[in-house]
């Protein structure tokens, strides 16, 4: 297992923001997460860093990476992922045995712990659809428990994970066979329109920055308040798509979430929709940085 300290933790970041951080894990196996868990206080656990801003300010505690627990199996119509397995190489993996069902996962950036916290979807697919069964770690209890699909809590972009107990170890899917093409061509669809509507990470960014309203597309909300030309000197709106913010070069979170709160008061001036941010705030706030989270997020962010 790695293990850093005062770690640039921008390096490993899809937005390429973040200050250093007291220490970093690297956990390989479930054991070694587990250990870490249970010895380690004051630690947020994160996956590929995809859909989250880093303070500048870097954070004092601890951050497990969990990208090197890379082991899954396939039996059957069964597949088993370790938290850090990547989106993409998984979504691969089982269209190669003629398994439908993550054909969606291919064109995410992250990780399978991230896309059940999440209940990550797209195209008529998500997680809950597939997901058997999780093995967590219990923060309070500091044992590994499972849990069924149906006690997940899962509704749009939501799972209990968000409530901060519990940690996913391992997930359990049951997908269903289908002929190699259709999956395949879905699977280029998928890619085709990411590539259509989203940037690339060779514009730093971390996806979509707010959640969609429901029966409403944060997108469209975005574009009709005008956000599109928003263009400050290390950050801006992307031009093809109005729920995404680029990283120009020397962005830091304070130019972030200036950005965000300028889109946020765009639609909420515009059509009285308050939009909650699908970007995760991370790290030591200054003072700046803690007036910008309370208009965003309303409570308190992480750390």
């Amino acid at each position: 297992m790695q293990i850093k300290e005062n770690f640039e933790i921008k390096n490993l970041t899809t937005y390429k923001i973040g200050g250093k951080v007291s220490k970093l894990y690297m956990p390989e196996t479930l054991e070694e997460f587990t250990e870490v868990l249970r010895t380690t206080k004051d630690y947020i656990v994160l996956g590929s860093c995809s859909d989250v801003l880093f303070s500048s300010n870097g954070f004092s505690g601890s951050i497990i990476i969990t990208t090197e627990m890379k082991r899954f199996e396939i039996k059957g119509t069964k597949v088993y992922a370790d938290c850090g397995v990547k989106d993409p190489l998984i979504a691969q993996k089982v269209s190669e045995a003629s398994l439908s069902g993550l054909e969606f996962l291919i064109g995410l950036p992250g990780t399978i712990g991230g896309a059940v916290y999440m209940n990550a979807g797209a195209h008529g697919q998500c997680i809950a659809d597939v997901l058997v069964s999780c093995c967590l770690y219990d923060k309070e209890t500091g044992e590994v428990v499972f849990k069924q699909n149906s006690e997940m809590d899962f509704s749009y972009r939501h799972s209990i994970l968000h409530n901060g107990r519990y940690i996913l170890l391992s997930a359990e899917f049951e997908l269903s066979k289908k002929p190699p093409e259709e999956i395949k061509e879905l699977m280029d669809r998928n890619l085709t329109f990411r590539k259509t509507i989203q940037p690339s990470l060779a514009n730093p960014n971390a996806g979509s920055v707010f959640k969609n309203p429901e029966n409403d597309s944060a997108g469209r909300l975005l574009d009709k308040a005008g956000v599109k030309s928003f263009d400050m000197p290390n950050v801006k709106v992307w031009d093809k798509h109005a729920n995404f913010i680029i990283n120009k070069g020397n962005a830091t979170s304070e130019d972030v979430l200036e950005l965000m709160v300028k889109m946020y008061q765009a639609v909420k001036n515009m059509y009285t929709i308050e939009l909650k941010p699908e970007i995760i705030f991370i790290g030591d706030k200054t003072k700046k940085e803690e007036e910008l989270c309370n208009i965003l997020y309303k409570t308190k962010t992480q750390k």
